[in-house]
């Protein structure tokens, strides 16, 4: 007999089903068990006496087969997915639980997250941990939908780099046949490589390192980053145009697919983002951010002046995202275009979303000349980038582009308070298991 999955049950029919105990109750003459595979959950009814004594015996989690008949369920069970249960036939124990260091069954908020995090492979199982790798997946699934009918390409670029693309702070450097390489922070010359190399509009999923010494609830050492670059634009507001398509694109195709799940989970009501998403500047967004008491940089918004923003933003105009763009200087990388006429103002932005930074993005400079000039300026070693340097020299198009998070977006779309909760298995300051 072939294995059945819990969701494709029909009433009247036998089955073989394979899976996890989450659960086990017993009354006078009968006994539940409460099975789960990666589809969801069903519960198997225990009437023959025979199987008690093996029933007993079972431990929490222990994986098992179960042959059976599907029959409709007098009441429906809270998890169930269906109005079914199963009249269990026979049971077999493929794989007997030791007792759990943490429970799978048990209610949010009894484990702290370091302890989940110790046996990150148990506490994926959980139901709504599960969900959020289904909801990541069809994520993904969504953008490469937008990706392929706007004519992207997908890159995969080198992780080891001769040079920082970035800061030079957050450096994980490694042995490299005898020579020394840096973990990649960011694809962020390549993708401009890209550029040059003709491919026009390009994006790539991939893992980068920061030797970020903060642990907060949205930094992580290692993490995920989706990256996309485009050829051909006039300004970075053509970049913001592209964004914020793509986001309402792959939110809304999210809400079609799990919006009700989410909310039924997370208590978190999806809202596809209209477009265009507001703009400020942000010499506008420091004078709104002050008006409230903001005391921070005056070049950049820290976490609070990002949520005191939010805050103006959805109560003026009611939508949670913002472009904060036009940052000056001071605040921007060397690569990122000064706006005509102005030594201080840069073509650039952040996307905000409920209240944290989701996205930096920027039209990049791509005359030689300049871009050397303004790394000199960020006092950079022009021989560190000559490489990167050579892709402008034979003709490259003005571009621009940007990247996210995907755990950070996941973090603020099921309102999780930590991106470790959000992520298969996080890499901080403190932690390298399992």
């Amino acid at each position: 007999m072939e294995r059945s999955y819990v969701r494709d049950l029909k009433s009247g029919e036998s089955v073989l089903l394979k899976g996890w105990i989450f659960e086990t109750r017993s009354l006078a003459k009968i006994k539940f068990i409460v099975l789960r595979d990666v589809t969801g959950m069903v519960q198997c009814v225990v009437s023959d006496s025979k199987l008690f004594e093996k029933i007993d015996n079972l431990s929490l989690e222990s994986v098992v087969e179960i042959k059976g008949k599907v029959k409709k369920a007098n009441v429906k069970a809270e998890f169930a997915l269906k109005e079914i249960e199963v009249e269990v036939l026979s049971i077999d124990v493929l794989s007997k639980a030791e007792n759990l260091p943490i429970l799978v069954n048990e209610k949010e908020g009894k484990v702290g997250l370091d302890k989940k995090l110790d046996y990150r492979w148990i506490d994926l199982r959980k139901p709504s941990n599960l969900l959020i790798f289904k909801i990541w997946t069809f994520m993904e699934k969504a953008m490469r939908e937008w990706w392929d009918k706007e004519g992207f390409l997908q890159v995969y670029s080198p992780k080891f780099m001769p040079s920082p693309s970035e800061s030079g702070a957050e450096l994980f450097e490694v042995k490299y046949f005898g020579k020394k390489a840096y973990l990649a922070q960011s694809p962020q010359f390549y993708k401009q490589m890209a550029m040059a190399s003709g491919f026009e509009k390009i994006f790539e999923i991939g893992p980068v390192f920061r030797a970020n010494p903060s642990h907060t609830t949205r930094h992580d050492t290692e993490f995920t980053m989706i990256d996309m670059e485009i050829s051909f634009i006039g300004s970075h507001e053509d970049v913001m145009k592209t964004e914020e398509s793509w986001i309402s694109y792959f939110i809304s195709r999210i809400k079609e697919e799990f919006g009700e799940e989410i909310k039924k989970t997370f208590g978190v009501e999806l809202v596809v983002p209209q477009i265009p998403f507001p703009r400020v500047t942000m010499a506008e967004a420091q004078k709104l951010v002050r008006a409230e008491g903001y005391t921070g940089p005056n070049d950049d918004l820290d976490a609070e002046g990002e949520k005191l923003l939010y805050g103006i933003i959805k109560e003026k105009l009611g939508h949670e995202f913002v472009f904060v763009k036009d940052y000056p200087w001071s605040a921007r990388p060397f690569y990122h275009m000064k706006k005509e006429g102005s030594k201080d103002i840069t073509k650039s932005f952040d996307l905000i979303w409920k209240g944290v930074e989701v996205t930096t993005g920027a039209q990049r400079e791509h005359r030689l000349e300049i871009l050397k000039e303004q790394a000199i300026n960020k006092k950079i070693d022009l021989g560190l980038i000559k490489d990167y340097l050579n892709f402008f020299r034979y003709g490259c198009p003005p571009h621009g582009g940007f990247a996210i998070s995907p755990t950070r977006f996941l973090m603020l779309m099921l309102g999780m308070k930590n991106v470790r909760e959000v992520t298969f298995l996080p890499r901080d300051t403190e932690r390298l298991t399992p």
